[in-house]
């Protein structure tokens, strides 16, 4: 049984084309692979620390790859990493990610960088650096920002 959570599924025009790229560029291990009689995938399931993602074909007209789309998306994925941003977008570029948005570190404490896999689909990494109160990241930011409760995390 699966525990409670969000797990998204990010579909691909050629799905075992971007498993292979998401071991080789962020890492990410395959759990479960699920091909057809024809040998085309049907489904896949990825890890990385303890989330999943689930990788696919178009199921659906309404189901389509941004490389199908002419490179629109009306999503991103953020994946939160423990270890070094700057080394992790060196790897990525080196596999053939597409770095539109260098490392730097944000006003939220975090270290960032965003790029575009081979289909198109954005990324955001990033990597804790920095503890910073809500009142810090006003004074850094500019903007109100808001918690549940009121807490200052």
């Amino acid at each position: 049984m699966r525990p409670t959570g969000l797990v998204s599924a990010v579909i691909y025009d050629d799905p075992k084309a971007a498993i292979a790229w998401l071991e080789k560029a962020f890492g990410f291990e395959i759990t479960l692979l699920v091909e057809d009689d024809e040998g085309r995938l049907a489904h896949a399931e990825m890890s990385f620390g303890d989330s999943t993602l689930m990788i696919g074909s178009p199921w659906h007209e309404a189901i389509a790859s941004p490389s199908m789309l002419g490179g629109k998306t009306s999503q991103t994925v953020h994946v939160q990493i423990a270890g070094d941003v700057d080394a992790h977008c060196e790897r990525a570029r080196a596999a053939g990610a597409e770095i539109f948005a260098e490392p730097e570190t944000q006003f939220y404490g975090d270290r960032t960088y965003r790029c575009r896999d081979p289909e198109g689909h954005i990324w955001t990494v990033a990597a804790a650096v920095e503890a910073v109160s809500i009142a810090d990241m006003e004074a850094r930011s500019g903007h109100v920002i808001t918690t549940p409760g009121g807490s200052d995390a």
